[in-house]
């Protein structure tokens, strides 16, 4: 039997280890002495009269011989030393060859959790090296049970927080000193958790019938409140409502959030031990099974083996789906009973002589929205804070349970649509939002097939990133202070102004417009207020951990994301001046050249726009500012507040001063992520798609002295046009007066976003409305009828300039939306698939009205019906494509990145690494996009269409030029 078992055990683990580069095959194993696995072995052989004289005694087996591998028990260094074997034998070989006849279901059983136990120890080195060089074994699993209970223990432990506070309240008598917000939650918590648990009674007893209450019991009430309460307010802090939010879907989230907890809570509560008083003559097999399961995944979870975990839970967990209808009945009753049970009271000093003023925290009102561009109006509900709840809103982000923070060791590799990222919480590779053909597709796309998406993916989340303390303790005093600097909006609010003593319709008419500007921007700021706090809140948690990863997943189009919402480096200038890499490398000599090109470019301003030459020119001429601002950021000349990126200005800044003051710049290790951005990229690859030689010169797909601006070129055209009907005769001309006009208007802001957004089809009304803004904040025209005139004509002129200058990009535009009306027009979606073998389908349906009563309203959930958009599909279909080339293209260039050695993050058509890696970056990610576009994109796409409705006629190819794409290799302004 022991021979079996060590036999199999050793040949397979030199299948495992000859996979495995960062396990030495040293012929050892360790089992843990803390672990069940050694308890187990040991037990085992003191049944079959095999005495363990030390806890690091082994078994070993190599083909008969007793000399190469190892199976040993604690301290590897005393592996050396053998026990004595109570019947006498001479080796383990000979203890091992008695028991063979004594094979047991028990050490089948062994066999297995051997095998798992070779396998973590591999996967442990995998792990290990991805963490980082140096980190110890003990110190990895301390990270590892930190982000476990990051993941499930987070309401839980919110919960507990506020029994022990309500427990010190009643022993102390007297309220803690807590912050407001968090002295409101504790306000709330009891009567609401009490209020639930009367109604999971009456669902127990059978007296209530609703349809909710099959499903209002799986979670006890104390974290069914906390639940409730941290999810409706975040919501309405993030909801951009001002203090409300729409019921559908505050209920949809809570009821979400209330299910995802209770699989896990119900796994744990399902195979919890037998009670000891169990009757006489009841069965007890399934009893004892669940122990023996339950035992199997506490031994699983403090050995850290988590993906074995979620998977027991997953075939354990027999219950359906709820069902989101199911999910908004649940929340719609938890948030009707916080708003009976919550109440707020005005601060004493607030109130008179009279009686306390308690009046509820939240309430449940309709309210009427009407479009402009629809006829009628629509009513819907939502759920109002009262204004000292408001108020307070801002300050609960710190007090606030965040799901999906930035992980503490690395995530797990996706190797599934399911599979993959955080630990335990429900994590996708693809943002579906419902879309069940998209879904489905991904799904059924084999894993090798999906392999290259899955590696970018895994390359981005294992990216290790850290907090820059100095740059957020600026941010913090500035915060501290009222904020109102570096991008940061003012703390307080606009006054209200007051109603003017008058009778005069005009004056008040001024008054009741200037009342509504102010509330609008009070809105606005208290939106921004709430998003700067959660920001802040995520970074001030991670601000002392050595590192922190993002795991990244895809939306359907094949752009990757990170999961995490808040503090990420896809977001404001704010979140990546407080983010930079963990690891960090010396500058080296272009290290250094690329840091103060760096410098420039986030001080913009035009400077961004000269040779890099220039750039270093600007950047060396202001090193007097540079080192003012790093070292006196709010007490010097603050020249870094003049950027266009002010807080990652800043970082550089001090990130260049610690490099120039150093006797060796050179070998100053930078943390800082320098970024290489496409020049309006979508017209790039539009250009690269048409080999279209005027387009590729203007976004830079050619060689210059400096780089191309796209903008300025289409202004310069429009201009010529302008200049040329301002000369006609407006008798003949209307346009002319028009012309003359905006002639002094016209340079590349005017024109920028309607340039920018060509590439996603912007419409010649959506053109027009982006220039009228344009002329509209320079208070140029003020009637409102010749500014609307002004505006046709400018749109009209900007998308004629665009044809000329893309010509080949307007007809690949036209030829796609074309191919997508003919699909769409059957009743299809459009799909395709991305060159890295990502499959597409556009979710695009019709949807249909779904009603659900609930105790709170009669709710109307839209749902995806049978029948496509038709105009829809069309209009997206050009820039959908081209989104998932651009992200084909970031992927390509992060995975080689990785084998490169290089540390890389990338922000759509942004890619970022460290500065003494930027000529090798700049190097990968031009040879991935000539090796992108040397294949035959359009071919194949047109290939697919008629594969997928061969009895479908589709337009020919559009004509194309003759550009050498090679000439991208060259071309130093590509990205930049």
């Amino acid at each position: 039997m022991w021979r079996t078992l060590v036999k199999k055990v050793a040949s397979r683990r030199s299948k495992l280890l000859s996979g495995s580069s960062d396990i030495p095959s040293s012929g050892f194993t360790r089992i843990a002495p803390d672990s069940v696995l050694y308890d187990k072995i040991r037990h085992l052989g003191n049944q079959k009269g095999l005495i363990f004289g030390y806890p690091q005694v082994g078994l070993c087996q190599n083909g008969g011989s007793v000399r190469s591998h190892f199976i040993f028990f604690g301290d590897s260094s005393r592996v050396s030393e053998f026990g004595r074997f109570s019947k006498g034998f001479a080796s383990v070989a000979e203890a091992i060859v008695s028991t063979d006849a004594e094979d047991s279901d028990e050490v089948t059983e062994l066999e297995a959790e051997l095998e798992r136990e070779m396998k973590r120890e591999c996967n442990f080195g995998q792990q290990q090296s991805k963490y980082g060089e140096g980190i110890g074994r003990r110190k990895f699993q301390m990270l590892k049970r930190r982000q476990v209970k990051m993941e499930t223990e987070a309401w839980d432990e919110a919960a507990k927080e506020y029994q022990e506070l309500l427990v010190d309240m009643c022993e102390q008598k007297l309220a803690p000193n807590l912050p407001y917000m968090k002295s409101l939650f504790l306000g709330w918590f009891e009567p609401l958790k009490e209020a639930i648990a009367a109604e999971q009674d009456l669902c127990k007893q059978g007296k209530n019938r609703a349809a909710y209450a099959p499903y209002f019991d799986h979670l006890p009430p104390d974290m069914m409140a906390v639940i409730t309460m941290h999810k409706l307010m975040g919501l309405l802090m993030t909801g951009g409502g001002h203090g409300s939010a729409r019921v559908v879907q505050a209920a949809c989230q809570v009821g979400e959030a209330i299910e995802h907890e209770a699989r896990i809570y119900r796994f744990l509560e399902k195979t919890k031990k037998t009670p000891a008083n169990k009757k006489e003559g009841e069965s007890v097999p399934v009893e004892k099974e669940q122990e023996k399961l339950r035992k199997k995944v506490t031994a699983l979870m403090k050995k850290q083996k988590l993906q074995q975990v979620r998977e027991i839970v997953k075939v354990q967990d027999d219950s359906k789906p709820w069902g989101q209808d199911a999910q908004v009945k649940v929340g719609c009753r938890l948030i009707q009973i916080l708003m009976e049970t919550a109440y707020i009271q005005p601060p004493m000093d607030q109130v008179g002589d009279g009686p306390p003023d308690i009046r509820p925290a939240f309430v449940h009102t309709l309210k009427t929205v009407t479009k402009e561009s629809q006829k009628g109006s629509r009513r819907y509900g939502v759920i109002e804070c009262d204004p000292l709840v408001r108020k307070g809103l801002e300050r609960t982000a710190r007090h606030m349970v965040i799901p999906y923070m930035p992980m503490l060791v690395p995530p797990i590799d996706w190797t599934g649509y399911d599979k993959g990222a955080y630990l335990f919480l429900p994590s996708y590779a693809m943002r579906t939002h419902g879309a069940k053909q998209q879904r489905d597709a991904f799904k059924r796309t084999p894993r090798k097939q999906l392999e290259p998406v899955y590696e970018a993916l895994n390359t981005l989340g294992n990216t290790k990133w850290r907090v820059n303390k100095r740059v957020l303790g600026v941010i913090d005093r500035i915060w501290a202070s009222g904020g109102c600097l570096g991008d940061l909006v003012e703390r307080e609010d606009v006054p209200i102004p007051e109603k003017p003593d008058t009778e005069d319709e005009g004056g008040l008419r001024k008054w009741k417009w200037k009342v509504k500007a102010a509330k609008k921007e009070n809105s606005e700021r208290h939106s921004q207020r709430c998003d700067i706090e959660l920001k802040l809140a995520v970074a001030r948690k991670m601000r002392d951990e050595d590192g922190f990863y993002y795991p990244h997943n895809l939306d359907f189009r094949g752009r990757a994301y990170p999961m995490h919402p808040y503090l990420n480096h896809l977001g404001s200038d704010l979140c990546r001046g407080i983010l930079e890499f963990a690891e960090g490398r010396p500058l080296g000599k272009s290290g250094l050249h690329w840091l103060k090109i760096h410098l420039a470019n986030l001080y913009a301003g035009g400077v961004d726009k000269l040779s890099y030459e220039g750039r270093i020119a600007f950047t060396e001429n202001h090193i007097d500012d540079i080192f003012d601002s790093a070292d006196r950021p709010l007490e010097g000349r603050c020249w870094w507040l003049g950027a266009e990126d002010p807080f990652q200005c800043l970082a550089t800044c001090m990130n260049l001063a610690e490099a120039l003051r150093s006797s060796s710049p050179e070998t100053t290790k930078s943390h800082m992520p320098v970024h290489q951005d496409g020049s309006c990229n979508g017209l790039q690859h539009y250009a690269a798609l048409g080999r279209d030689k005027l387009g590729a010169a203007a976004v830079n797909l050619v060689a210059g002295e400096k780089p191309a601006d796209v903008y300025s070129g289409i202004a310069a055209r429009v201009l010529d046009i302008m200049q040329r009907d301002a000369q006609k005769d407006p008798a003949v001309e209307p346009n002319a007066l028009r012309a003359k006009i905006l002639i002094n208007q016209v340079d590349r802001k005017l024109v920028k976003q309607t340039v920018m957004t060509s590439v996603y089809g912007v419409t010649y009304i959506g053109a027009r409305d982006q220039i009228k803004r344009r002329l509209k904040e320079r208070c140029v025209i003020d009637d409102d009828t010749e500014l609307f005139s002004a505006s046709c004509y400018a749109a009209r002129t900007t998308l004629t300039a665009l044809g000329e200058m893309f010509e080949a990009a307007r007809s690949i535009m036209g030829w796609l939306g074309d191919c997508a009306k003919i699909i769409a027009s059957e009743n299809q979606p459009v799909r395709w698939t991305t060159p890295l073998g990502l499959p597409v389908v556009q979710p695009y349906y019709k949807l249909g009205k779904h009603l659900i009563k609930t105790s709170l309203q009669v709710l109307t959930l839209q749902r995806e019906t049978d029948e496509v958009m038709v105009k829809r599909q069309r209009t997206a279909f050009p820039p959908n494509f081209v989104h998932s080339l651009d992200g084909s293209h970031m992927m390509m260039t992060a995975v080689a990145c990785k084998r490169a050695g290089l540390n890389f993050a990338g922000v759509h058509d942004s890619y970022w690494t460290h500065a003494c890696d930027v000529d090798e970056m700049n190097k990968i990610l031009r040879e991935k996009f000539v090796e992108l576009y040397d294949a035959p994109i359009l071919e194949n796409l047109l290939e697919s269409f008629e594969k997928s409705f061969p009895s479908l006629h589709f337009p020919p190819l559009p004509e194309r030029g003759d550009f050498d794409l090679r000439e991208v290799l060259e071309s130093p302004y590509f990205f930049n």
